[in-house]
């Protein structure tokens, strides 16, 4: 948006007092609104002007919720940023409304297929992935070594196989390995290596003395059998066997015989899946994980309602799809309870708030520890501001269902999946749950990408999707200026969605290849 245009502020709701300037590069001290509110200073891109005289201490609204309260008057016209708001205290867990507004069934959307990889176990990839799993950080560097020459030297004659990529991470030992919550990482390690995206071939290197042990991590009858060949040689009630290259074994002479042992292994796999072919798949077979990054004021105007809309559309063709970010959805628990499809998935929502806040409190901080410099500088003054834009990603679909972090998926609709508000633990996370496509909405930008997984990134407004266009996938800044619907672009947003999921298209994080690291929540202690 050019500065020459009119200019231009956004409410979010009637009830509002505050407003978000739009213009790009926001706008200057006396410039007047068509409805007559003169600007009593800059107020830069994103970030709130008063929309009538604010006294001290009252209500400050946006999204018709309290996100502040105001620290001395705040004459009309003037920038409202954080340094004049007061943080509200946290709704507490008690009292809420309980599955009180939802929503009426929401008719079959029908006909919508995507090609996809459909698994022994009735799950659907979107891509064809070799994962080799670690057990041990102390294993990555020879995985990586690995890797690279599986990808040169053997990759090529299997065409059919999109990538191999090392299951990396900094689990699996030195840690409290019985403790309680060491279930966490070690279920969300198992469950990762059983995303669809991975065929059913389970390759595991491990060091060998490690506590986290590969029987442990993935115990038997945790593997499905991937091929149907064997079971009749082996028994009816066979179990698919733990594949396992072992480093300290004494069959191993050298660096050299690691790295040939690995590569014979993956041989193995790749063979397997290569023999594998797209097929039409309904959109129903989809497990969609949403999540927002680098937010800025518009995430909740533009890119997050229209992954909402696109969320509906989901659901509505028997997907799933998942929300998450536990500190981003706290402040409006009172909105999620009353959507939950039942009382016990309300209450469900509320012991995983309540498991969060304790976990904060332990850590002595809390939620407002999770707005990042870069949120301000967008526009979010504080989490409550953020949180109400956040939740809007879920669209109006009842929840029908709540994960704990780890959590393998089992059930279609919109889901809530408990997670940390770190992209990367949310990415890890929601990979364990069995996400085969993710989105991920950005203001500020982020180049944040995995490589179990194709992301799609939505910007929020036009600038950051002109200045970044070979990382963005969608410009949802076009909303802001009226140039498109929410509608518009979340039905954008879908059918980019089916091609993605199909393999006819890529996303600028696949092309480039960016891909974050896996990070596994460990909330145990490490010994």
């Amino acid at each position: 948006m050019s500065q020459a245009q009119p200019p231009l502020y956004i409410r979010m709701h009637d009830a509002d007092n505050v407003a978000i300037v739009a213009n790009d590069g926001g706008l200057p001290a006396s410039t007047a609104f068509p409805g007559g509110l003169t600007l009593l200073e800059h107020v830069p891109q994103g970030h709130k002007v008063a929309l009538i005289d604010i006294a001290a201490g009252s209500a400050v609204r946006r999204y018709n919720v309290v996100i502040g309260h105001a620290l001395q008057d705040i004459p009309a016209g003037s920038w409202v940023h954080e340094r004049l708001l007061a943080l509200p205290s946290a709704r507490g867990l008690e009292g809420l409304p309980i599955s009180t507004r939802t929503p009426a069934p929401f008719a079959p959307l029908e006909g919508y297929t995507f090609e996809g990889y459909r698994n022994a176990d009735g799950s659907v990839g979107t891509r064809n992935i070799l994962a080799i799993t670690t057990t041990v950080q102390c294993v990555a560097g020879v995985v990586e070594f690995a890797v690279k020459r599986i990808k040169a030297e053997l990759l090529p004659r299997f065409p059919n196989v999109d990538d191999v990529v090392g299951l990396e991470h900094t689990y699996g030992c030195g840690v409290a390995i019985d403790a309680p919550d060491a279930i966490i990482p070690i279920r969300t390690l198992r469950n990762i290596s059983l995303n669809p995206n991975f065929g059913g071939e389970v390759m595991v290197v491990s060091l060998g003395c490690e506590k986290l042990q590969p029987q442990r991590l993935l115990p038997p009858g945790s593997i499905p059998i991937v091929d149907e060949r064997n079971i009749a040689d082996i028994g009816a009630n066979a179990e698919s066997a733990l594949d396992v290259v072992c480093l300290q074994d004494d069959r191993h002479v050298g660096f050299m015989s690691m790295i040939d042992s690995i590569m014979h292994t993956a041989e193995a796999h790749l063979e397997r899946l290569n023999a594998r072919r797209r097929e039409t798949c309904p959109a129903a077979d989809l497990v969609v994980g949403v999540q927002c990054g680098g937010s800025d004021a518009f995430s909740g105007v533009t890119a997050n309602p229209a992954v909402g809309f696109a969320t509906d559309l989901l659901v509505r063709a028997g997907a799933s799809v998942m929300f998450s970010e536990v500190t981003e959805v706290r402040d409006g628990i009172d909105q999620l309870t009353s959507r939950a499809a039942t009382p016990e998935v309300a209450n469900a929502m509320i012991r995983e708030m309540a498991w969060y806040d304790a976990y904060l409190d332990k850590g002595r901080v809390d939620r407002s520890a999770n707005t990042t410099p870069g949120n301000k500088q967008g526009g979010l003054s504080n989490i409550v501001e953020k949180a109400m834009g956040s939740i809007i990603k879920s669209g109006t679909a009842p929840i029908s269902g709540v994960l704990s972090p780890g959590e393998k998926l089992r059930q279609k609709g919109l889901i809530y999946a408990a997670t940390p508000a770190s992209d990367f633990i949310c990415g890890t996370l929601q990979l364990a749950a069995g996400m085969n496509l993710h989105v991920f909405t950005t203001g500020r930008g982020t180049p944040y990408g995995l490589a179990e997984c194709p992301v799609i990134k939505v910007a929020t407004r036009s600038d950051l999707a002109r200045r970044w266009h070979d990382l963005m996938d969608i410009d949802a800044g076009r909303i802001a200026t009226g140039a498109a619907t929410i509608e518009d672009v979340g039905m954008e947003l879908f059918q980019f969605m089916l091609d993605v999921a199909s393999g006819r298209k890529k996303t600028w994080a696949e092309q480039w290849k960016l891909a974050n690291a896996l990070v596994l929540f460990n909330p145990a202690p490490v010994t």
